[in-house]
């Protein structure tokens, strides 16, 4: 199983706007720490903000942030917006299905029951999960000139 880059994006990008709750975020800062395009992580804080996961500001002076509690992002909700679309398989995708093993083939079934544990062990891991008390992440993602008095050496 292989995640879109766009999944991976909207997990980084909601990482450091939970580490930067008090900041407008900039696309072109998050960019730079998620190590991607401009335009890439453009695309994701669209989608993420269309959603509601992220409120935006137009302007000179706009950026994002988070408009949820962290504790309130499930990572299963984040995945499936990205990767919901995308057939994770031909035969998933009934407009262009050509197996010729459809109808006979037990696979699909197995397969949708590993996506739905997949997706079910997501379901149990929220953004503060991944950013509360890691102070790692802290110190990769963070915008602020110090870290958390809780990351202190």
């Amino acid at each position: 199983m292989r995640l879109t880059i766009r999944t991976n994006l909207a997990a980084r990008i909601l990482m450091v706007c939970a580490e930067n709750p008090e900041l407008l975020l900039k696309t072109a800062e998050v960019a730079a720490l998620c190590n991607c395009s401009t335009n890439h992580a453009a695309h994701v804080v669209q989608r993420l903000q269309a959603e509601g996961y992220v409120s935006t500001l137009r302007g000179r002076s706009g950026g994002f942030s988070l408009s949820r509690r962290a504790e309130d992002v499930s990572m299963g909700d984040i995945f499936r917006l990205f990767e919901a679309d995308i057939p994770f398989a031909e035969c998933f995708d009934e407009a262009s299905n050509t197996c010729p093993l459809r109808g006979s083939c037990r696979l699909q079934r197995y397969i949708e029951r590993a996506l739905d544990a997949f997706y079910h062990e997501l379901d149990l891991v929220t953004l503060r999960d991944l950013v509360q008390g890691n102070c790692g992440l802290s110190a990769l993602l963070t915008l602020r000139p110090e870290l958390p008095a809780s990351c202190a050496p």
